[in-house]
């Protein structure tokens, strides 16, 4: 770790930082997801908007606007400071368990699918758990910076983050909204062993979890029946098999190459959620095999930068980036790879979103705001090359 000191400059002359400062490959990779993502919505939601709305461009034109606004979001933070964005992150993270909170309360939320997941809030409606994602990693970042001493070497210290996020899982859970919480749970796992938690203490929590959130599974007939699905969706294809079945017909009909652009056939009311659970099943079908390890890569890709610079910023003594843009990646790598494998079948079926490239205009804003941050923490180490702040990541 280094051991060289310079002076901070303050939040306003970090501010006040000129608008040159982007990163090329995390600019590229974002914009292809999200360019190839609103393609791919677009055809695979002609149909069913031409359908539901009589417009076969609605889904287009809501998925364009999101991505509008998420490039609004980056704009704004990479003009925040981090120091900003460290101390409202303990009030947003109570401010998002008052939300989930709200949720359930008759008349406030909306159900859909048999899910409670959205707010209202006047004419507009807010999937509450995806800003809860980008919300809990600014703030267990910053835990990690105020307390990463007793994080690493008590036991109280490790606790407080874990009962927040405790708290926040159960409310997901209550929803229900079982993919998200697992993904929040494992993000925070993996912030915690970058922030240097003991082996034996990571190991005995990472197991807790992993065995709580099996017996929830086990214990409710309708994950419980998920479970069994995926092991063998042919048995019954018709009925608890139907999705998966049909993402695998898709994948088997595009072969190598695909077949074209808009050639779907999977997409004609066969599989559900097309645009939005299973559009990596889409890719598969209209662009093949090439496509959808072009996908992969893609990710891969915006990962490993993503990385790059959280390690850059570790360096550099920029802890609360550091652990901001590790959480940030895992984030978008393990919904990544919850959803693709759901689509490949290799995992049971979950309400997850492919980031920035499925419909959702909750999910590509809360994305955005990831991103944003990314965005901003590589723009702060660039600008103040040594600076040192308090210890971090002890494995970055």
């Amino acid at each position: 770790m280094l051991k060289q000191q310079a002076q901070p400059r303050s939040p306003t002359a970090i501010a006040s930082a000129p608008a040159t400062l982007y990163d090329g490959w995390l600019v590229g990779t974002t914009v292809l997801l999200a360019a190839i993502g609103l393609v791919m919505v677009t055809s695979a939601s002609i149909a069913i908007a031409d359908r539901n709305f009589g417009e076969p461009l609605h889904y287009f034109w809501r998925q364009a606007a999101a991505l509008g606004a998420g490039v609004i979001a980056i704009q704004v933070l990479l003009r925040v400071p981090l120091a900003w964005i460290e101390q409202l992150s303990l009030p947003a993270m109570l401010l998002g368990i008052v939300l989930l909170i709200l949720l359930l309360v008759p008349g406030l939320g909306r159900e859909v699918n048999g899910a409670l997941r959205w707010l209202r809030l006047g004419p507009i409606s807010v999937q509450v758990s995806e800003p809860m994602k980008v919300i809990a990693i600014a703030y267990l970042a910053g835990y990690l910076v105020r307390q990463g001493d007793k994080v690493r070497t008590g036991f109280g210290g490790f606790v407080v983050p874990v009962v927040l996020l405790l708290i926040v899982a159960l409310l997901l859970l209550l929803e229900p909204d079982y993919g998200t919480a697992v993904v929040i749970f494992a993000t925070a796992l993996g912030m915690l062993f970058i922030g240097g938690v003991p082996w034996p203490r990571f190991v005995a929590w990472g197991l807790a979890a992993f065995v709580g959130l099996c017996t929830l599974a086990v214990l409710t007939p309708y994950r419980m029946q998920r479970l069994m699905t995926f092991t063998d969706p042919w048995a019954d294809r018709f009925d608890t098999g139907f999705q998966l079945s049909q993402a695998l017909i898709a994948f088997g009909r595009g072969e190598w190459f695909g077949v074209g652009l808009g050639g779907s056939v999977q997409k004609l009311f066969y599989l559900p959620e097309v645009h939005t659970d299973f559009i990596y099943a889409v890719i598969g079908e209209e662009l093949g095999l090439a496509g959808s390890i072009t996908i992969i890569l893609a990710f891969t890709l915006l990962l490993w930068r993503i990385f790059q610079i959280a390690a850059l910023a570790a360096r550099k003594g920029h802890h609360y980036g550091a652990y901001l843009a590790y959480g940030v990646g895992m984030l978008i790598g393990f919904q990544a790879f919850t959803n693709i494998g759901v689509n490949l079948g290799v995992l049971p079926t979950k309400g997850l979103t492919l980031p920035l490239m499925s419909y959702g205009i909750n999910s590509v804003l809360a994305i955005s705001l990831g991103l944003g941050l990314v965005f901003r923490v590589a723009r702060e180490i660039r600008e103040a090359p040594g600076r040192r702040l308090r210890r971090g990541p002890s494995r970055a």
